[in-house]
């Protein structure tokens, strides 16, 4: 099937249907909230470079008076990342535009919109998981040994390994405000958590819902909360590995193994994401009668998207992944 382009399909329509695909692919994206944007040009190649310097170490010897200290050297590591193509196509016949009273490719382009947002998700969501920082709920040491909830220590834990490691946080701190029952909110790193996770955060001491922070406005779309230097958003996207935890029914499990669910949680620049500029995200229109000779009856119309996009963990020791059950 050939493939369309904005040669067939006129800009007005173009930005029509993108704005349509946008309008539901964007709440879907949690995973790519809290990385590096780094578009990469057109015409260049198909593989990204992030560069890193290393830290300096601390001078601590003391300067000899008229002597030029022998000097630091910079080191630089690349990180490199190949950018891959995602995407879908609906085809619709003649008659269903024609019978039907709504526009079946503003549908079309909506439903893939949704199914967009999810894949793009779902792919940077599974780099993520796949980082080498992860703590186990309650101490045990190995996914399939995981059967306990999430807990203020795991959380405890996870602050203290970013901040031992010099981690930036996303956010300042949030003063306290007037209304009552409002209280001051750390600065902080952000973290994805299920809703069934959520639901044992909501009873950890310590815990503060979005609706007792001091100030709504800074909060990002989906936050439900915040624990010390943690502030979380939801979703159901979050990954779960079902049944891949111990032997366990007082818990959520499959076939009676308990499900393990990832609270991913990062400071400033953990990973990246790289879009080739124009191409992030594309909603493209086949009319009627568009393919030429290869619809000679004007039979067939297709919506379809395209992403040209990768993540990529630039920093493990910045972020960190607690593996949990989750209460029945």
């Amino acid at each position: 099937m050939a493939n369309t382009t904005t040669t067939q399909v006129p800009s007005a329509v173009s930005e029509f249907y993108d704005r349509t695909l946008l309008v539901r692919a964007l709440p879907y994206l949690a995973h790519d909230k809290f990385g590096q944007r780094r578009p990469l040009p057109k015409n260049n190649s198909k593989v990204i470079k992030f560069r890193k310097y290393a830290s300096l170490a601390p001078a601590t010897t003391p300067l000899t008076e008229g002597t030029t200290p022998t000097g630091s050297q910079l080191s630089v590591s690349d990180i490199t990342a190949t950018i891959a193509q995602y995407g879908d196509v609906v085809t619709l016949t003649d008659m269903v535009t024609l019978v039907n009273v709504e526009s079946p490719l503003v549908e079309a382009a909506e439903l893939l919109g949704e199914q967009a947002g999810n894949t793009l998700d779902q792919v940077y969501r599974d780099v993520l998981v796949a980082g080498t920082s992860v703590i186990y709920a309650n101490g045990k040491s190995a996914r399939n040994a995981v059967v306990d909830l999430i807990s203020t220590t795991d959380l405890d834990k996870a602050i203290r390994l970013l901040k031992n490691n010099n981690a930036t946080m996303h956010t300042s701190i949030i003063k306290a405000g007037t209304g009552i029952g409002t209280q001051p909110i750390r600065a902080a790193f952000f973290a994805i958590v299920h809703p069934d996770v959520e639901y044992t955060l909501e009873g950890l001491t310590g815990y503060t819902s979005v609706d007792k922070y001091a100030s709504q406005g800074p909060a990002v779309e989906g936050e439900i909360g915040a624990y010390k230097n943690i502030r979380f958003v939801a979703s159901t996207n979050a990954k779960i590995w079902t049944g891949a935890g111990a032997a366990s029914t007082s818990v959520k499990n499959t076939a009676g193994n308990a499900d393990v669910y990832a609270t991913l949680i990062f400071a400033k620049d953990a990973y990246g994401i790289t879009e080739l500029r124009g191409e992030g995200l594309r909603n493209i229109v086949k009319q009627l009668g568009s393919a030429g000779t290869a619809d000679p009856l004007d039979q067939r119309c297709t919506s379809g998207w395209k992403a040209t996009t990768v993540c990529k963990i630039l920093n493990d020791s910045f972020m960190v992944r607690i593996e949990s059950a989750a209460a029945l």
